[in-house]
């Protein structure tokens, strides 16, 4: 199977609407609808109003530290030489971790400016982020990009610009397992109530062991390749303080519990 994608979804004169945007709003949409539904039942602690302007702040955020993440942790060098090229977000390059941070961010301002404490806030939001993962995997895989190392599967799949050969989807392997999966198995678990920080620390520990364990059949970025021992990438290295964090969160919540 070859995919074959036009990455501009439709376009209005000489603008052109790209589906890598467009899944990123999607994400951001489906996100925002079920936090006003989470804030609407009863003894929720939120009300609707304050679910807008967080997923806002939210939004700008993920946008923000995604491209300057990448920029700093991938490519930093080639932007270094085209500025310009950092504000073109629709030709992809947008990095998880920098957007977490963004995101991080965005809670400790709302955190204050609310009076609300950063783990509530974390808390609410962690288990509306792997749905927007996995239309930001749909529309790398629309894009042709993060593609994975050769593979003789069935399920191979031919990439017009990584040569002839099938190759893992592993944008959709992403989609499934740092989207789909974490995604029921967050809103599962944060549907009773727990201890401030135990949702948050299920997402980081499982989008972190997702994304640990995909990265071993996607190719890392050429300019970068493997960092150590001939397999180590750099999404790799960059998982091991979020696993490291979500695991402490966890056993942070154990610990309350026993005392």
């Amino acid at each position: 199977m070859t995919a074959r994608f036009d990455p501009v979804a439709f376009s209005f004169g000489n603008f052109e609407f790209h589906w890598y945007g467009l899944m990123y709003l999607v994400g951001f949409a489906v996100g925002w609808c079920l936090g006003r539904y989470r804030a609407g039942k009863p003894n929720s602690g939120w009300s609707k109003t304050e679910v807008d302007d967080l997923l806002t702040w939210t939004m700008l955020g993920a946008i923000i530290g995604g491209r300057l993440g990448y920029v700093l942790f991938y490519d930093l060098s080639s932007y270094i030489n085209n500025p310009s090229e950092i504000l073109k977000i629709w030709h992809g390059g947008m990095s998880f971790h920098g957007g977490l941070l963004g995101v991080a961010a965005a809670f400790l301002y709302f955190a204050h400016s609310r009076k609300r404490a950063f783990l509530q806030i974390s808390d609410f939001v962690a288990p509306l982020v792997p749905q927007a993962i996995f239309w930001g995997r749909i529309g790398n895989f629309i894009n042709g990009e993060l593609w994975g190392k050769t593979t003789d599967l069935p399920w191979g799949i031919v990439f017009p610009n990584a040569g002839p050969l099938p190759r893992h989807p592993s944008q959709l392997y992403e989609a499934l397992l740092e989207g789909l999966l974490l995604f029921v198995i967050l809103w599962i678990y944060s549907s009773k109530p727990r201890k401030p920080g135990a949702v948050s620390g299920l997402f980081a520990l499982g989008y972190g062991i997702a994304r640990f364990l995909v990265e071993f059949v996607r190719l890392p970025d050429a300019h970068i390749g493997y960092l150590a021992f001939g397999w180590l990438t750099m999404g790799q290295l960059l998982c091991l303080p979020l696993i490291a964090l979500g695991i402490w969160l966890l056993a942070r919540t154990v610990n309350d519990v026993r005392s």
